[in-house]
């Protein structure tokens, strides 16, 4: 397993969190390690997505309010960063929270399904598979109250430097 101190290291520089240390001193963010977490509930589904999430395809994502309120955890926050790790536990990617929102099953759109990037990107994709992970996680209704999250990925960048 690579070791998530390292993988650390790498992303904040590469992502240039904290630019100015040398001047302001360290900045909360750019010196605390993120938590780390796999999207999914097997290893195989943990690797399709940290590899849709490397690839910049997948922007966003999904969990039960109710996962949360079981765990005592709060929301994600605007501009949380979180260190995304495949099934075997190897980081793969840094993320930067960039909005949260809260609202029931029925009402997730189009925009936020594609945003995932899962199967086809269609809403009805988005709610056959999220309808049949919630029934195996935690139980599902039609109006429960979902969160969704958008993030930006920050390391490894998809993004190229131009050769000179």
């Amino acid at each position: 397993m690579a070791d998530i101190g390292q993988f650390w290291e790498d992303a904040r520089t590469a992502a240039k969190l904290n630019p100015l240390q040398e001047y302001f001193g360290p900045r909360m963010w750019g010196s605390i390690t993120p938590e780390s977490y796999a999207f999914g509930d097997s290893p195989a589904m943990a690797d399709e997505l940290a590899a849709l999430v490397v690839e910049g395809r997948k922007t966003a994502t999904a969990s039960a309010l109710a996962d949360y309120e079981s765990a005592g955890e709060p929301l994600p926050q605007r501009g949380d960063l979180f260190i995304i790790v495949d099934g075997a536990g190897e980081p793969r990617a840094l993320i930067r929270t960039t909005d949260v929102r809260v609202v029931p099953f029925s009402q997730v759109d189009a925009d936020h399904a594609a945003a995932e990037a899962e199967g086809d990107g269609s809403l009805e994709r988005w709610r056959s598979g999220h309808r049949d992970f919630f029934e195996r996680t935690i139980g599902f209704t039609e109006d429960m109250p979902v969160v969704l999250e958008r993030f930006e990925l920050l390391y490894p960048s998809r993004w190229k430097p131009l050769l000179g």
